[in-house]
């Protein structure tokens, strides 16, 4: 790693275990209007997907999976983009696959995706927009039942792009930080204290797993963060029980994606 990539991840260590981050003027739209453009003077913006959940798993959570964590996650990451970066962070919002606005975008983040219908509307829409050079993050999904839902609804949508590991060569792990950890990273619910006083991690049903798909050209078009949850990393930074090294990797993770959508 650099001495400019060294200083920045040091940086984070410092400001994560501090927990300094505080809130800033940054807006999180509650009902996009159609008619209204989400364009504004900035570099970029933090888009959630919509979607409709899978009949039988709501399970109690009435606003609707698409919404886990939102939007302390994005507030707490755009934190993180605005101090270790010179990107521009714009108005976070939220839209459906079907918004023609997601095409003004090169980013896009879907979370529980063991819980999301996507209807042949949005698989096809989805297959445009990343064959028109979109990325997309998908994050906060464990175990087969969900892992089965996620893959069949991504053979719909690229019934001839498998999904493989992400190399430790792959650009996406050195475009800005150089990540050689493969830690997982937990959601808050899987966090316990330790007999000796400290924070374990439970038991999860399979080990994490960084997946994507690629096009003809080796490009990732989905990164895969699978039973893990990188989304309450970001969240939960300054929460003294959350430990400090998964929310540091959690964040280089987070910002490599995002150099990465903006320059491949």
């Amino acid at each position: 790693m650099g001495n400019g990539r060294a200083r920045a991840a040091a940086a984070l260590a410092a400001q994560l275990s501090a927990g300094v981050f505080t809130l800033f003027q940054i807006t999180w739209n509650q009902t996009p209007d159609p008619a209204r453009p989400l364009a504004a003077n900035a570099e970029f913006h933090f888009i959630r997907l919509e979607y409709v959940d899978l009949f039988g798993t709501r399970r109690g959570f009435a606003r609707g999976w698409w919404r886990q964590d939102w939007p302390a996650a994005e507030i707490h990451f755009a934190q993180g983009v605005s101090r270790l970066t010179r990107i521009d962070i714009g108005e976070g919002r939220h839209v459906p696959l079907t918004d023609d606005r997601i095409f003004d975008y090169p980013w896009a983040y879907a979370t529980q995706v063991g819980f999301w219908d996507l209807s042949n509307a949005e698989t096809d829409r989805l297959r445009e927009y990343l064959l028109r050079g979109g990325f997309l993050v998908v994050d906060d999904f464990h175990g087969p039942q969900d892992w089965a839902v996620f893959r069949d609804s991504m053979q719909r949508v690229f019934p001839d792009r498998p999904i493989v590991d992400i190399g430790e060569t792959d650009p996406l792990m050195h475009v800005l930080y150089d990540i050689e950890e493969r830690t997982q990273i937990p959601g808050l619910r899987h966090l316990r204290m330790g007999p000796g006083g400290g924070i374990v991690v439970q038991s999860q049903a399979v080990p994490p797993q960084w997946r994507g798909i690629y096009d003809d050209q080796g490009r990732l078009l989905v990164a895969i963060n699978f039973n893990m949850d990188i989304g309450d990393a970001w969240e939960h930074a300054d929460l003294p029980q959350y430990p400090e090294a998964m929310t540091a990797l959690a964040y280089r993770f987070g910002i490599n994606y995002i150099i990465y959508s903006m320059t491949h």
